[in-house]
């Protein structure tokens, strides 16, 4: 029969020091950030003195967590937490709950209104294109920023 290894790993991991909790952060991270906060910044390593150094998007992300910076830490139990600009892992392949993949889909409404808007382009190809854009911009809700 098969045991679960994780105690072991969690034990052996342990005579690494502080470095050795990086696996567990990792694991909370998501939960204790939430799905937008993870998508700008993760948690890369700890340093000798016991803080954990998350690295992030850019040096923006990096100066408005810093400003979250003791909330972080309470929610990981992490001693202390500095945010830095620096590599993040590639994103997932599978889907995050509450993330929209892809453009949005247009209604009919909003085809027809796309349709209208470009109708007026002699060029064939060149009147798809606008209409597709224009779809997909009527389609895509106000708040939603994707830059």
């Amino acid at each position: 029969m098969l045991e679960p290894l994780g105690e072991e790993v969690r034990r052996e991991l342990a005579r690494f020091g502080p470095q050795g909790r990086i696996a567990e952060v990792v694991e909370a991270w998501p939960t204790a950030v939430g799905a937008e906060i993870a998508r700008a910044a993760w948690p890369a390593r700890f340093q000798r003195d016991g803080a954990l150094v998350v690295h992030t998007r850019d040096a923006i992300w990096a100066f408005e967590l810093t400003q979250r910076a003791d909330e972080i830490r309470k929610r990981l139990g992490a001693e202390r937490v500095k945010f830095v600009p620096g590599p993040l892992p590639e994103p997932r392949a599978e889907p995050v709950e509450g993330v929209s993949q892809g453009p949005p889909q247009p209604s009919p409404e909003q085809v027809a209104e796309a349709a209208r808007i470009a109708g007026k382009i002699a060029d064939e190809n060149l009147r798809k294109l606008v209409q597709k854009a224009v779809e997909t911009a009527l389609a895509r809700a106000p708040d939603d920023r994707s830059f």
